[in-house]
């Protein structure tokens, strides 16, 4: 964490970089009202606030009179990011356009594709629900022959997936028992599918749900992996939520309403006004045993899920201690396409701790382990499978 000490701003700098950021958010997120010629920011005057009158002076006096040409959004650029640096939190940071644009891909949960996930080289594994590919008749063992006029023979899954035109209209003719087909499928904007299977075992059917990321789409996406695993009959259930470093706090929510009986605290808020607790607001729940995989790359709204569905339903952790990130964060868009996140609160699990730089302490605490031969064994998993067998 950096010593604000060494920012290297005087008192007056700061105040400088404090002003032309609420400018600047204030402009682009419709917060400065005009009345009798009073300039409100949120809830600041600047008539009332000697600190931010002597900021605008500054500000104006240097587009106005400074030697030589400026470019003013690239110097209120810099000023949020040092305001936000002078802050000395590692999550609060400014975020250039082509960083924002990255990250909003990153989470958005979807791809352009056709729906299928292939297996050995150029087999159909799965026909996802609701895609073009569930939609031209593609099904599961096909073999695709070629795509585009391009054979397959010989590629690995990868090169297969390559020759797939994410623009125009696709080709496809495949192989499906004895017959030799040929369909035509257009890519589409899709969401990403979560991996999800069933362990069967002497005495039991286990779901298994991974969870990489928390993305736009995650809860809708947790939700159909759940009810098609329920469809085919399972007992419990294995959330894997290792090197999730988290995302959008609604995913969790989502996922945790699936879950959680109505009026059941999901987490709490902690901040300058206070605590407040969000509940379950939903007549869904479930019952069934649930046994959480987490490790120390497990952060933020995975240890959300992980303490809500340990602390209500006694749900059963096992890994490593997770990372501890207590904190969170909100976002405002700036007008040129970057972006401001900042703290601005901690959160609480359902029973009142704070995990902030703790974590959350798995009730059997597992590393992987390697065999004889040197291969890396899931351990993990292994155990969560014992558990619910």
């Amino acid at each position: 964490m950096k010593n604000k000490m060494t920012i290297g701003f005087s008192l007056k700098g700061i105040c400088i970089i404090i002003f032309i950021t609420a400018i600047v958010t204030s402009l682009t997120t419709g917060l400065i009202i005009y009345n009798n010629s009073k300039i409100v920011l949120g809830s600041v005057s600047i008539k009332d606030d000697d600190a931010l009158r002597e900021f605008l002076k500054v500000y104006n006096s240097l587009d106005q009179n400074y030697y030589d040409d400026i470019n003013k959004t690239e110097m209120v650029d810099a000023a949020i990011s040092a305001m936000l640096d002078y802050l000395g939190e590692d999550y609060s940071t400014y975020m250039n356009k082509d960083e924002t644009n990255n990250l909003a891909s990153e989470l958005s949960g979807k791809f352009k594709g056709i729906g299928i996930s292939i297996s050995k080289g150029r087999e159909i594994a799965e026909v996802h629900e609701d895609t073009p590919a569930s939609k031209a008749g593609f099904e599961v063992g096909d073999i695709l022959l070629s795509v585009n006029g391009k054979s397959t023979e010989g590629l690995t899954q990868a090169q297969v997936a390559n020759l797939i035109d994410k623009v125009n209209k696709n080709t496809i003719i495949l192989q499906r028992g004895e017959e030799v087909l040929t369909l035509e499928v257009t890519a589409e904007n899709i969401n990403t599918p979560l991996t999800n299977t069933i362990i069967e075992t002497d005495f039991t059917n286990i779901g298994y749900i991974d969870v990489d990321a928390f993305t736009d789409t995650v809860g809708e996406e947790f939700g159909k992996a759940l009810r098609s695993l329920e469809s085919k009959g399972i007992d419990n259930l294995i959330i894997d939520l290792r090197n999730n470093s988290g995302g959008y706090l609604k995913g969790a929510t989502d996922i945790l309403n699936l879950f959680l009986k109505k009026d059941m605290v999901m987490y709490s808020f902690e901040n300058k006004e206070g605590t407040e607790s969000f509940r379950d607001d939903t007549e869904e729940h479930r019952d069934y045993p649930i046994v959480l995989l987490v490790n120390e790359n497990s952060a933020s709204a995975s240890e959300v899920v992980a303490a809500a569905l340990k602390d209500n339903l006694n749900a059963t952790v096992v890994g490593m201690l997770t990372f501890g990130k207590g904190r969170v964060q909100q976002t405002k868009r700036l007008e040129d396409g970057s972006m401001v996140k900042f703290t601005s609160a901690k959160w609480l699990r359902p029973n009142g701790e704070c995990i902030d730089n703790i974590g959350i302490i798995p009730d059997y605490e597992i590393d992987l382990t390697q065999d004889e031969e040197g291969n890396w064994v899931d351990s993990q998993f292994e155990k969560a499978v014992e558990l619910l067998s």
